[in-house]
């Protein structure tokens, strides 16, 4: 089965994880498939390696350092007999594979980021050739990553085997197959030849490492290596060994062509030389709008959000007020105005994610969090409207590690939408079944947590399959019926990207869909949770009977809402309307007349971090240290951030959620009891 055996090295930058994973296992073993010189090839005469992989250990030992990583590579002449090693541990890494998340996930094993692109393009005597059409396509019996490519992104093509160049292309003259399908780097060889016409594919080829499902911490060490490498690097020599016919190194080209490339050089270095002059001024130009940008989104949430708590609020007032009256249909028309209203929120959270998370101030926020606690909470959100269409939803929960760090938000975001759109596409009758299993991971300390989503639903078409994660993709059947941006899938796929985890989705029009989305996690230290767990607390409003409240808000239909809540809960409520009367009722009040102050953040006069700063530095001890929980339309993470360095103790986003508001004040209530 092996028929080469070689030993490279090249150094790595690497965590403290990583090289005990090396340490362990001795260096990383890569096979690949020996019958393709543009991966590996030796001059019988020299003893000289040339292809990409000798290339890309070369560039990664020249860009990186620190330590040094142990390469096996083994060659293997069948594709099946290469996967074959990797199941059987006999190898840790395939070079290379196609971005095809149906054969990795048949044949059991995980990608890596693209290491490479590959242009496509589609040589034919045909007229009019359209991609979209079916055709009989010849493609090099020895490129499989290719065959994956073609299968997944052109499905309705028939695939032949062709044993090389010139075979491919006496088919297509012979009217055996349609066209014959090569890399853009070999379009000289058949542009004006034989009356060929060359057709550039519009779905690029992404070239990947394999490793065997659940290799995390392999799969960091190979993705660094891609993130190190100088951008299109290897893009550039897998092209230069193609349209050689592999007859010389990317380094050997520069060497028999150094005049011509010292020319180009420095005709190179002047126009570099005028457009950094140019990129400064854009670059400047650039910070502007970015934090203009910014600026933008934070106020879009703040004034959109102001009216929201208003309209939810009321509406949350008044059902409580009719809840003993005998009047269904108001009631009735109330829910729908809340339902509403929570849709508008969540159109409003979606747009403004999508475009946080594009203009890269989208943060990680990891805290300790029960995955149980997630699991429940989830089905409880989805429970009441699954009863309403009859659909039956199922759990299965093997999860041993239960106490986690994550980013709790964001997880729950992920499996919210992909839930409602499971309830939301479910028929009356169906049903729904998710499956919550802890995988093994090499990585000490950390755990894999795999979620598979299956409903019976109306299901996807395979052409919308390919860009559900796109932005405002949205199945054209199902686009005028239902509620929606398509943007929650898209947010969906940042944030499973974002912790570092991978989704992979398998649908059937008419039958249902599947989701899968697979996270890792680090342990929770058990003293950690067990503290916490100790001051999760219930909420009784008993506790409130007596307390006073210092209310800081500028609006009076927010300020209203406020005060009706907490005074039905016994509290008494003093309100203010700008940070300066705050300041003043605490300096004017003896101490211990306020147990809480609530603060608005945009206020005039004085904003609630100045308020906050004034109180802090107060000269009585006591009244500076009075608990302060930030009531705002300020709702991203950072704003929670500039809360807490500001020296707030809690944070509320408006539309005000009563739950958590009651929650967090009777966290403070307890502590200021011990």
């Amino acid at each position: 089965m092996y028929k080469k055996y070689f030993t490279l090295d090249y150094t790595q930058i690497l965590t403290g994880v990583e090289k005990s994973w090396l340490e362990e296992h001795g260096g990383i073993r890569i096979g690949f498939l020996d019958n393709d010189p543009v991966v590996f090839s030796m001059d019988k005469k020299s003893g000289e390696i040339r292809g990409s992989l000798p290339e890309y250990i070369s560039y990664a030992k020249d860009c990186l350092g620190n330590h040094t990583l142990k390469f096996d590579i083994q060659a293997f002449d069948d594709y099946d007999k290469m996967i074959e090693a990797l199941q059987n541990k006999e190898i840790d890494v395939i070079y290379y594979a196609s971005r095809n998340s149906n054969v990795a996930e048949k044949k059991g094993y995980a990608l890596s980021n693209t290491a490479w692109t590959y242009n496509l393009i589609a040589v034919t005597n045909k007229e009019d050739f359209n991609e979209n059409d079916s055709y009989v396509v010849a493609v090099p019996k020895n490129k499989v990553a290719l065959k994956q490519h073609i299968a997944y992104n052109y499905p309705h093509w028939k695939l032949v085997d062709c044993d090389s160049i010139e075979d491919g292309a006496n088919m297509v003259v012979d009217g055996k197959v349609d066209c014959f399908i090569k890399g853009s780097s070999q379009v000289l060889k058949f542009d004006g030849n034989k009356n060929f016409k060359i057709i550039s594919l519009t779905k690029t080829m992404e070239a990947c490492f394999g490793v065997e499902d659940g290799q995390a911490t392999l799969l960091s060490i190979l993705n660094k290596t891609i993130k190190a490498m100088p951008s299109d690097m290897l893009t550039s020599a897998i092209a230069m060994y193609d349209s050689t016919a592999y007859k010389m190194t990317f380094y050997g080209f520069l060497k028999d062509h150094l005049a011509v490339v010292l020319i180009l050089g420095f005709s190179i270095i002047i126009v570099i030389l005028l457009l950094l002059r140019k990129a400064r001024r854009a670059e400047a130009s650039a910070k502007e709008a970015n934090l203009a940008k910014t600026q933008f989104l934070h106020n879009v949430s703040h004034d959109i959000r102001t009216p929201m708590n208003a309209i939810l609020g009321y509406s949350e007032l008044m059902k409580n007020e009719l809840k003993d009256n005998d009047l269904p249909k108001v009631l009735e028309h109330l829910n729908k105005l809340q339902k509403a209203g929570n849709i508008l929120l969540s159109i409003i959270n979606n747009v403004l994610d999508m475009a946080r998370i594009e203009s890269g101030h989208m943060e990680l926020d990891e805290n300790y969090v029960n995955i149980e606690d997630i699991r429940q909470r989830l089905f409880e959100m989805f429970e009441d409207e699954a009863k309403k269409k009859n659909i039956h939803v199922s759990y299965t929960f093997n999860v041993e590690h239960k106490h986690v760090m994550a980013d709790v938000t964001k997880v729950e975001e992920i499996f919210v939408n992909i839930l409602s759109n499971a309830v939301k596409y479910t028929p009356s009758n169906g049903s729904i079944e998710v499956n919550v299993d802890e995988l093994s991971c090499d990585e000490p300390g950390y755990m894999i947590v795999r979620t598979s989503i299956m409903d019976t639903g109306i299901g996807m078409s395979q052409e919308y399959l390919e860009k559900i994660f796109e932005s405002f993709s949205r199945e054209r059947m199902t686009s005028s019926k239902i509620s929606g941006t398509g943007l929650g899938m898209a947010i969906v796929k940042k944030y499973v990207d974002l912790l570092g985890g991978t989704i992979d989705v398998k649908s059937v029009l008419g039958k249902g869909s599947t989701f899968v989305v697979t996270l890792k996690y680090k342990m929770a230290d058990e003293k950690y949770y067990l503290n916490k767990q100790e001051e999760n607390c219930e909420v009784d409003n008993a506790i409130f009977n007596g307390k006073h409240i210092l209310l800081a808000e500028d609006n009076d239909l927010n300020a209203e809402i406020a005060l009706t809540i907490l005074e039905r809960t016994g509290l008494f409520v003093d309100r203010v309307k700008n940070g300066i009367e705050c300041v003043n009722k605490v300096i004017e009040n003896p101490c211990g007349t306020y147990d809480v102050i609530l603060m608005d953040i945009q206020m005039p006069k004085m904003d609630g971090y100045k308020a906050t700063y004034e109180i802090r530095n107060l000269q009585d001890k006591a009244k500076a240290c009075i608990p302060i929980v930030a009531i705002t339309a300020n709702a991203f993470e950072e704003d929670k951030k500039k809360a807490m360095d500001a020296g707030m103790d809690g944070h509320i986003a408006k539309p005000i959620n009563i739950e958590d508001l009651f929650v967090v004040l009777t966290n403070i209530i307890n502590k200021q009891k011990s």
